[in-house]
C-alpha cells in the first residue's frame, strides 16, 4: 500500500492550477491524507471515483481542514480529538479559538492499523499560541494515538509544524528558538519517539540532508532548496518491519509544501 501526506495549501487552488488530477494519476495513493484543505466539502470541484472521501473542515471559512481519500473504505472514521482530551488538556482555553473545531484531525480505522493525519497548530511567529502547541495540543494529541493503539498500530501523518533536528533544516543555527524549531516543539516530537513510535523517513534515511517537505514563498527558497521538514509521517514501532519505503516529493509542484509517502507490506 502507497500511504501519502500532503499539505495542499488550500485544495481549491491546487485544483484550479491544474496541478492535482496529474499528481493522483501519476502517483495513484492507496490513501492520501490532506492538511490546510481551506474549504468544505461542498467547496470543491474534485471527482475521484476510485476513493471514499472524508473531511473534517474547520468551522472557520477558509481555513485549516483535513481529508482522507482512501480507495478501500474504513471500518470507521472519526473526525476530531476525544472531547474528554479537550476537556482534560484544556483545548478550549486558548485565545485563537478551539484547536478542536478547526478540522485538524481525522483518524480512520483499516483492517490492520489506524490512519490519522494531522494538521498540528503553527506556534506562530511571535509565539504566541506556543503554550497552546506545547502544554495542550501536543500531549492531548499524543494521548488520542496512544488511545487507538489499543486496538491497532497506528500510522499518522501531516505537517506537524516542527523540524525535529537540525538537519532537518537548511539553516539551523539561526532559527533556534524561533517557530518551528523552539526547545518546546522539539520536545513534543521526542515525546512521539519515547513513547513506541518512529519517524519512518528518518529510520529509512538516517543521515539524508538536504530533505525537506516545506519551502518559504521568499528568496526563491524552494529552487534553492533552502527548506525545512515538517511533514512526516510517524507509526507505531510494531509496524517498523512493514514500512518498506519513506520519500519526499518535491517535484510535485502546487503548495508551498510537497507530499511525502510511504510504503507498507
Amino acid at each position: 500500500m502507497k500511504l501519502y501526506s500532503w499539505n495542499v495549501n488550500g485544495i481549491r487552488a491546487v485544483i484550479n492550477k491544474g496541478l492535482f488530477q496529474p499528481f493522483i494519476d501519476e502517483h495513484q495513493p492507496d490513501i492520501l491524507c490532506l492538511q490546510e484543505t481551506k474549504a468544505k466539502r461542498d467547496q470543491v470541484e474534485v471527482d475521484l471515483p476510485g476513493y471514499h472521501e472524508y473531511w473534517n473542515s474547520a468551522e472557520k471559512a477558509g481555513y485549516s481542514g483535513t481529508a482522507i481519500f482512501a480507495k478501500e473504505k474504513p471500518l470507521q472514521v472519526v473526525n476530531g480529538l476525544a472531547d474528554d482530551l479537550a476537556e482534560k488538556y484544556h483545548l478550549t482555553d486558548d485565545s485563537y479559538g478551539d484547536p478542536n473545531k478547526e478540522g485538524r484531525v481525522i483518524s480512520a480505522e483499516f483492517t490492520d492499523f489506524w490512519v490519522v493525519t494531522v494538521y498540528t497548530p503553527n506556534s506562530k511567529n511571535d509565539l504566541s499560541r506556543l503554550e497552546l502547541r506545547h502544554k495542550q495540543w501536543d500531549p492531548a494529541f499524543l494521548a488520542h494515538i496512544k488511545e487507538l493503539e489499543k486496538t491497532k498500530p497506528v500510522l499518522f501523518c501531516g505537517d506537524l509544524n516542527v523540524a525535529h533536528q537540525e538537519i532537518d533544516l537548511a539553516n539551523p543555527k539561526p532559527n533556534i528558538g524561533k517557530h518551528g524549531f523552539t526547545n518546546e516543539e522539539r520536545e513534543g516530537f521526542d515525546e512521539f519517539l519515547k513513547n513506541d513510535l518512529f519517524d519512518t523517513f528518518r529510520t529509512i534515511h538516517p543521515d539524508t540532508t538536504n530533505a525537506y517537505t516545506w519551502w518559504t514563498h521568499w528568496a526563491n527558497a524552494r529552487a534553492r532548496n533552502v527548506g525545512w521538514r515538517i511533514d512526516y509521517w510517524v507509526a507505531s514501532r510494531s509496524l517498523e518491519d512493514r514500512v518498506s519505503e519513506a520519500n519526499i516529493h518535491p517535484d510535485v509542484m502546487g503548495s508551498d509544501h510537497c507530499p511525502v509517502s510511504i510504503t507498507i507490506s
